[in-house]
């Protein structure tokens, strides 16, 4: 009954759905919402290779790197995301040009355009989100694997790389699911940063013609689209690595033996 009512509601509302037809496919909101498509997938590869990176340092023995990922995640995780795309976007007040000696001399404003910002902004954000998160993995891995490891003559590198890693993926498969739907309708934040990403292109189209509810309902079926088959492809992702868990389940009971006939061979 409330579903048919909102039906209703908006059915009869002040609502010309013949100007949601004509922009739907909008040469302008396409191109917006491709825009968008570049910045969630450029925002999202950046945080996943910070979470990996600082999660690893966050699991170190060397308090330096542990205390640097803490520092991390405190200022980024504990300040607002459109907070650090404003000051991302300003940075050339702080920093006026960008220097490095025999590579790189270029005006701060010239290097971090909008588009650079968003990507930084978002994805700095979420990879102190990942970082927590990769943590958490790392630390479910059963200990006996790398113990299992160094027996048999890992290095630490290798065991990260070849043991920890591939099953820290595994279980942390359905966050980065919803990291990628969050990063999507994050990345319309970037409408406040003068970045023409699909809201922003739509802001624009209704400033003149005034069809603000409209223009929003366009951008509303987008983004529904958008999250809907990312929610798909997490689906059959995770249904993949759930049936390849069982054939690790038994290659990590081979590994275990191996490890323990390693350990008798050296007792005897």
């Amino acid at each position: 009954m409330i579903l048919a009512l909102l039906v209703r509601a908006f059915a009869m509302g002040q609502i010309r759905w013949d100007v949601v037809g004509q922009f739907l496919t909008a040469r302008v909101i396409i191109v917006g919402f491709g825009w968008t498509l570049l910045i969630s997938a450029c925002a999202l590869a950046l945080g996943v290779l910070l979470g990996l990176g600082f999660g690893i340092m966050r699991t170190a023995a060397n308090p330096t790197l542990r205390f640097a990922a803490w520092l991390y995640v405190w200022i980024f995780r504990g300040t607002p995301v459109l907070l650090q795309l404003l000051i991302w976007f300003n940075i050339g007040l702080v920093f006026p040009r960008l220097y490095i000696p025999g590579l790189v001399d270029e005006r701060m404003v010239d290097v971090v355009t909008p588009f650079v910002a968003a990507v930084l902004g978002l994805g700095v954000n979420e990879g102190s989100y990942l970082t927590e998160v990769v943590r958490g993995g790392i630390g479910s891995v059963d200990r006996g694997q790398i113990e299992a490891a160094n027996t048999l003559g890992m290095t630490p590198g290798q065991t990260m790389r070849r043991i920890v890693l591939p099953q820290t993926l595994r279980l942390i498969l359905p966050v980065l699911g919803n990291s990628a739907v969050g990063m999507l309708k994050f990345s319309s934040l970037a409408a406040t940063i003068a970045m023409g990403e699909m809201l922003n292109a739509a802001q624009r189209i209704y400033f003149i013609n005034g069809a603000v509810i409209e223009l929003l309902f366009v951008c509303s079926i987008w983004y529904l689209a958008g999250t809907t088959l990312l929610s798909i492809g997490q689906f059959y992702l995770e249904r993949h690595f759930g049936q390849s868990a069982a054939s690790a389940g038994s290659r990590r009971q081979w590994f275990k033996t191996r490890s323990r006939q390693a350990i008798a061979s050296g007792e005897a």
